[in-house]
């Protein structure tokens, strides 16, 4: 009987896990579709951006486009990796994809001679590299769950002021790419020095049609001039924006993957139940039996 006890513990024990993990499933399944319509609402304002800032590069020649400070590419000999990570646990293997990538570019730059820092992103990130011999520039951590545009600018201030004061020489950015609830993927996009996006690439990479067809683009006025505006204005707020949009990426992929993770365990502790269930009925089949036996055997010694 003690035997049994311990199965039925057991099994009560894992019937305990099974309902968190239902529950975390249901919770991360709600807030995954919340935060898809999130990335899918910010892509036509990234677009928008994009545009502006692609128009007003053709107002400028390339030669002042070189003397703008975020924009000035130099001999890289110190680079800094800003790594995305999550806060929590329990979402799979969704950070080890990302610090592996990590790793790796890490390994690659090295081994070109190049020093490397970083700025990690989460908790997670920053309890990993934390034995990894880098520097570490800046840690970002306990982030709100819904990422906002004041987080991705603290981030891109930060990076752009160690790029202008010659702290690094450029700037990538790890994170992750959500492109459906069961599947994702791991980015690497050079950051800094700012490269001006091709729309023609973007528009084609998204299968959208020739504006041929569409209005012609109204002529805009920059205001003191196109040259502050870029300066001050569009190229922060690109910048900005390829954070924030990150962070969108980020946090759906990150629910994406814990709600895959919580749906294999539920299903995992509903085959562990069965096949504990299953133990426990031979074994008390067994213990009934031998009862049976016990006592048959008893009533003919008390015969003979």
């Amino acid at each position: 009987m003690a035997n049994l006890k311990a199965i039925r513990q057991r099994i009560k024990s894992v019937q305990a896990t099974q309902k968190i993990t239902r529950a975390m499933r249901l919770v991360a399944a709600a807030k995954v579709r919340r935060a898809q319509a999130r990335v899918q609402a910010a892509r036509p304002f990234t677009k928008a951006v994009i545009e502006m800032l692609a128009s007003a590069v053709k107002e400028i020649s390339s030669v002042d486009l070189s003397g703008l400070p975020l924009l000035h590419a130099r001999p890289v000999k110190k680079i800094a990796l800003i790594v995305l990570s999550s806060d929590r646990g329990l979402c799979g293997s969704y950070n080890t994809t990302v610090f592996r990538e990590a790793l790796g570019r890490i390994q690659a730059l090295q081994a070109e001679g190049k020093e490397v820092s970083l700025i990690v992103v989460g908790l997670k990130a920053a309890a990993f590299f934390k034995s990894v011999k880098v520097e570490k520039l800046k840690s970002y951590t306990l982030l709100p769950a819904i990422p906002s545009v004041q987080e991705s600018k603290l981030i891109s201030e930060h990076a752009s002021a160690l790029f202008t004061d010659g702290v690094v020489d450029a700037v990538e950015l790890i994170g992750t790419q959500f492109i459906s609830m069961l599947r994702s993927r791991v980015i690497q996009i050079p950051y800094l020095p700012a490269s001006i996006p091709n729309l023609e690439a973007m528009e084609q990479e998204e299968h959208i049609d020739a504006i041929a067809s569409e209005p012609m683009s109204p002529v805009r006025l920059f205001e003191p001039n196109v040259y502050e505006v870029m300066t001050k204005e569009l190229i922060p707020k690109y910048l900005e924006n390829v954070i924030y949009q990150a962070l969108l990426e980020a946090s759906a992929a990150e629910l994406a993957a814990r709600m895959n993770a919580m749906t294999n365990a539920s299903n995992n502790a509903r085959d562990l139940i069965s096949s504990l269930t299953l133990v426990y009925n031979k074994a008390r089949q067994t213990g009934i039996t031998q009862d049976l036996l016990e006592i048959v055997g008893g009533a003919e010694a008390l015969r003979g």
